[in-house]
């Protein structure tokens, strides 16, 4: 009596195949979808990063032209300041100066926020020694959330 020769099938079957494909499916998809909000949070970070230094930057500024006092806010200036060209024109009193920085730094805001507002609001001394106070703040738009970051510098008055 012969027995019927068993042969081993080797291979997968269809239905193991497409579990296989499912199953990696899913794993690529979580994959893609940490990828994209790993982009939009270092891209948040970015944006974040460039506002502290643009704060920082009028700050400077500020501290480096102390004279102008009250020139720095924007508030002065119904039609935005504009610039004066005084990083070649060595004569500029010292509210010009100021104009153009504050129209030079609106430019750089323009370019590097999306849907920026910049302000800066000045506070005079309320009395003699005291500091005057410059409140810089921006303000953008980012998907579908509105952010902001502020300063205050304090500085005492320069006497002409």
């Amino acid at each position: 009596m012969t027995t019927p020769h068993r042969t081993r099938q080797r291979g997968f079957t269809m239905v193991e195949s497409l579990v296989a494909l499912v199953v990696l499916s899913v794993g690529l998809l979580g994959i893609a979808g940490l990828y994209v909000t790993s982009l939009r949070t270092g891209r948040t970070a970015m944006i974040r990063t460039q506002a502290v230094n643009l704060v920082s930057d009028m700050g400077d500024r500020i501290r480096a032209n102390g004279r102008a006092r009250g020139a720095y806010a924007t508030a002065v200036y119904s039609g935005g300041p504009v610039e004066h060209d005084c990083v070649v024109n060595a004569n500029c009193t010292a509210a010009e100066l100021a104009e153009d920085d504050l129209a030079r730094w609106i430019t750089s805001v323009d370019a590097t926020l999306p849907s920026p507002v910049a302000t800066v609001a000045y506070t005079a001394a309320a009395a003699t020694g005291l500091p005057d106070q410059f409140q810089i703040s921006l303000t953008w738009q980012e998907a579908s959330e509105a952010f902001s970051y502020q300063t205050s510098t304090f500085l005492i008055p320069v006497t002409p």
